[in-house]
């Protein structure tokens, strides 16, 4: 995992440092661009204070040596440590993906199963379409929609267009808080949800068709097993270990996604702020966005192999099985 992450943050920091613009001349304004003797003072002055005068390989080396301690340094743009940042929108990103991951699951498990069960009957031939439809909608567009159909008072006003709670939240007792929390959500967790339930519900569909069509449940089946246990012991358990092994997927690209959705309902979560890091070349926020991005996506390899040695006993970790 160390040599990953190694290589994951060796390519952020260098493609962030060769990119176009740099947080002086965001925080300067045009004054930093000026070729004038006071203009070219005052940029050399906070290079060298931030420390971006030096050669990348030297940046690098430096930033390694803070993240160890897990100093991420300060932001550029809110002059705060970047620690704080996290601490604060973090929590937020990570309890609206648990809860999208949640869901996810909830929804895909059974409905893929029920599909199946009814091949080429009306439920499966309409879910089927259901599915590819959502499976094909842009998250950005979809966002915008909901926004402009569901929370305009010019067609019908349902949720809130943006933030996680009202302007009186904090005068609220818990079940209405909750409540308001609730409403604040449904949209953009329904952002994070639909292309995952839809392309997860038709890999297990595929999944149960084949493994209905084996020799063992005919066997089972032959044995007088119930349905029940045929089905959901010996098929389910079989065909669920492919949406086991996609949750490594799955995790970072809901974590990538709640940039786009987190700006579009602005959220004040690590989406969010990884936009604004990036938009002002915030070098320490983008960095540490990507180390956490990098961690999760290497968690999510864990659990996988993890969760697919508990689901099929086949596999052993032990003797390189």
């Amino acid at each position: 995992m160390i040599p990953t992450m190694l290589g994951i943050t060796i390519m952020v920091f260098s493609i962030s440092r060769l990119a176009p613009g740099d947080p002086v001349s965001m925080l300067l304004g045009p004054e930093a661009t000026l070729n004038t003797e006071r203009g070219t003072e005052i940029r050399e002055a906070q290079m060298r204070q931030y420390g971006l005068d030096k050669p990348i390989p030297v940046q690098y080396v430096i930033w390694l040596k803070h993240i160890i301690c897990l100093d991420f340094g300060q932001s550029f743009k809110h002059h705060r440590p970047v620690i704080e940042l996290i601490k604060e929108r973090l929590p937020i990103t990570v309890s609206l993906n648990l809860i999208a991951f949640t869901i996810i699951y909830l929804v895909a498990i059974p409905l893929g199963v029920t599909s199946a069960l009814n091949h080429k009957g009306w439920f499966d031939r309409g879910s089927s379409l259901v599915l590819f439809i959502l499976w094909s909608l842009p998250t950005m567009w979809a966002g915008q929609m909901m926004i402009g159909y569901l929370c305009s008072p010019e067609h019908i006003s349902w949720f809130p267009p943006s933030g996680l709670s009202s302007n009186n939240a904090d005068t609220m007792a818990f079940f209405p808080w909750l409540a308001d929390r609730i409403w604040h959500i449904i949209l953009p967790v329904t952002c994070m949800t639909y292309t995952g339930f839809a392309y997860l519900t038709k890999l297990l569909r595929a999944g149960m068709l084949d493994n209905l069509r084996m020799d063992y449940i005919r066997t089972a089946k032959a044995k007088g097993l119930s349905t029940f246990v045929v089905i959901f012991r010996h098929a389910l358990r079989n065909s669920i270990i492919p949406i086991i092994t996609i949750m490594a997927a799955i995790l970072p690209a809901m974590f990538g996604g709640s940039l786009i959705i987190e700006k579009i309902f602005t959220i004040p979560g690590m989406g969010l702020l990884a936009f604004e890091a990036v938009t002002t070349r915030d070098y320490n926020v983008i960095m540490a966005v990507a180390t956490i991005a990098g961690v999760l996506n290497l968690t999510g390899l864990l659990l996988a192999d993890i969760a697919y040695a508990l689901v099929d006993p086949r596999i052993s970790f032990e003797g390189g099985e």
